[in-house]
């Protein structure tokens, strides 16, 4: 199976970490790297990178790190980086024609949230995102991460700022290609991101939600986020 990898963005809260945040190291290795590596560990054979704000150099990292550790990698390149994250869902749409993992390049998750996503049955045409019922776990700042309201294994709503939620997105997807039908429809009604086209998916009850029970996972989107991963890490809890 494939994973998409969002990498586009520009980090610009982890900027006192590094320039570049796919390429920010933590405990000695690039975060991009430690994303593709837990991907690997799960049994991801292949992987599609979005690059943009400094893509030509985080795509010769990856280059060097493909062929040192003989991971086949294809780039696709987002030139409109400064829109949110669907705009580079789309751009990759042509290289994923069977269902795909999706991730982004600053989650660090268990492996097993990975393997556990791609060995759970699921339904054709859908899109299942795995979720953190754990609301109220200090892991992962609640004003800060996307919340998920979810009712008999499908999602009602999502968004940053929804009020009435019951789980945490934690940046992995499962997806067919209706993801980029959703996408297109989010996009044609003013909303490029990710979160959209579930909401898309949602009404067209098509988003599905996978519970990923205690296993950690964090969004290292800034300072603070940086340093809980390096203890999890530094404990071997991640």
């Amino acid at each position: 199976m494939k994973c998409l990898i969002v990498a586009a963005g520009q980090g610009a809260r982890l900027r006192e970490k590094g320039e570049l945040k796919p390429l920010i190291s933590i405990k000695g290795t690039p975060l991009i790297e430690r994303v593709i590596g837990r991907a690997r560990d799960a049994g991801v054979d292949e992987f599609v990178v979005v690059s943009g704000y400094r893509g030509a150099e985080l795509r010769s990292h990856l280059d060097d790190f493909s062929a040192r550790e003989q991971v086949r990698t294809t780039h696709v390149v987002n030139d409109e980086w400064d829109r949110a994250n669907g705009v580079s869902l789309l751009k990759a749409k042509r290289h994923l024609d069977e269902p795909f993992l999706l991730t982004m390049c600053d989650h660090l998750v268990d492996p097993e949230i990975f393997r556990s996503l791609m060995a759970a049955p699921f339904e054709p045409e859908t899109v299942t995102l795995a979720v953190d019922f754990n609301i109220d776990n200090p892991l992962n700042d609640p004003e800060d991460v996307t919340r998920v309201k979810c009712s008999d294994g499908r999602i009602e709503h999502i968004g940053k700022v929804i009020r009435d939620f019951n789980a945490f997105d934690t940046g992995v997807f499962l997806c067919t290609p209706i993801m980029f039908a959703a996408l297109e429809e989010s996009q044609a009604n003013g909303d490029d991101s990710i979160s959209g086209a579930m909401n898309v998916l949602a009404r067209w009850r098509k988003a599905r939600v996978f519970d990923i029970g205690s296993h950690p996972w964090v969004d290292v989107d800034d300072p603070i986020a940086f340093g809980k991963a390096e203890r999890l890490l530094e404990s071997g809890q991640l």
